[in-house]
């Protein structure tokens, strides 16, 4: 106990506690928290789609129908006729032969990668990969190579030197990084996992929904579908809803029905959650203008403060303010927090550091009249 007081203690004093904080309601770009109104730009409900009524339509539909819990894993008796429907809108909407459904994004990584690798493999992560990847593969017990973020010639040197000494091995990477904003070079990740035989996974995560002509992701947008062999991403940010997925082969799928512990021993998810997800990749095909609405502004916003002297990060609707000292940013997002814009810093270990930094998660419900508001109140902080 006394550990848990001095880590507390130590937390607090550093200005480094994590707290929560309820939100009374959360809609159209907006929250509210503490009985004051912000505009939102911490949420990943990047198209909007939460409130979609299409989408709360199917949910319900789907309650109706089936109850509002699953009674147990898909094994047993959790398993639904709309699960596989899901899974195979997500296998043509990924490009990709199947698909199987995880509880979540860190359920998911963790589950794959451990399933798959054991202790005579390598697996090679970009530095900056999700902690769940992390965490996935210190539960494989795989030897893990980070090679330095986006750097494909780093990538190749580890290769070269060590992929010999394994068994298997894996290249993994997000292809938009959640902190950063930034793309990872695909192709070239691509072409390094043939050179070394390797196979490749990506986390589209915060692509999902958005990049591509069908707004599948940026495996898509590359034309890599039938290269990249594990194709993983979630239903909880552009989607709008819960749970996440895993597109690839058939026998891959079939493996991991029968192997992965975090798909096995979880209970199946809820109807309304899988129905929503079900409207929600029909409403990314019908409704390609929000994607395009939120990319363009992003790209006008991130313009706009480079043009300010300000630095900083990324090529996505992910837009991160580098401040680089801790205290500095918390300064900062309370002054953003005084002018009702709802900012967070993001510090170390979280980033590197010397990093901190503002991180602005544009969503298609800030337009271009908030932007430009939001950018002439920047001007008047002082970065």
């Amino acid at each position: 106990m006394a550990d848990i007081n001095s880590f507390l203690r130590e937390r607090s004093r550093s200005g480094l506690l994590r707290v929560l904080r309820p939100a009374a309601s959360r809609r159209a770009g907006m929250i509210n928290i503490g009985g004051r109104e912000y505009v939102d730009f911490s949420s990943n409900d990047y198209l909007g789609l939460s409130n979609h009524p299409k989408i709360l339509e199917a949910s319900k539909k789907a309650i109706e129908e089936f109850g509002a819990g699953s009674p147990a894993s898909r094994l047993l008796s959790g398993d639904l006729d709309i699960h596989h429907r899901l899974e195979e809108d997500i296998a043509l909407f990924k490009n990709k032969e199947a698909a199987l459904i995880f509880n979540s994004g860190y359920q998911a990584n963790v589950g794959i990668i451990s399933s798959i690798y054991s202790r005579k493999d390598a697996i090679f992560s970009d530095r900056l990969n999700h902690a769940s990847i992390l965490d996935g593969i210190m539960l494989s017990g795989s030897r893990l190579f980070r090679f330095d973020h986006n750097d494909t010639g780093h990538l190749e040197y580890l290769l070269k030197k060590e992929r010999g000494d394994y068994e298997k091995a894996l290249i993994v990477t997000e292809t938009v990084f959640s902190m950063d904003g930034d793309r990872a070079p695909l192709r070239e990740l691509v072409t390094a996992k043939e050179r070394y035989d390797c196979r490749i996974m990506v986390d589209e995560a915060h692509a999902t929904g958005l990049f591509g002509a069908k707004g599948s992701g940026l495996v898509e947008e590359a034309g890599l579908s039938d290269r990249v062999d594990l194709v993983m991403g979630t239903f909880g940010k552009a989607l709008g809803g819960f749970g996440a997925y895993l597109a690839s082969s058939k026998e891959m799928i079939e493996y991991l029905v029968n192997t992965c512990r975090s798909f096995i021993y979880s209970t199946a998810l809820p109807p309304a959650v899988i129905g929503a997800g079900i409207a929600a990749i029909a409403v990314v095909a019908e409704e390609p203008e929000r994607r395009r609405k939120l990319l363009k502004n992003a790209e006008y916003f991130r313009s706009s403060l480079a043009a300010m002297g300000i630095n900083v990060k990324g090529s996505s609707q992910i837009v991160p303010m580098i401040i680089g000292d801790n205290d500095r940013a918390v300064e900062l997002a309370g002054a953003f927090q005084e002018k009702g814009y709802w900012v967070l810093p993001i510090r170390p270990p979280t980033v590197p550091h010397g990093e901190a930094r503002l991180r602005f998660s544009l969503t298609v419900d800030h337009e271009k009249a908030v932007l430009d508001r939001l950018l002439n109140d920047i001007s008047l902080i002082g970065i």
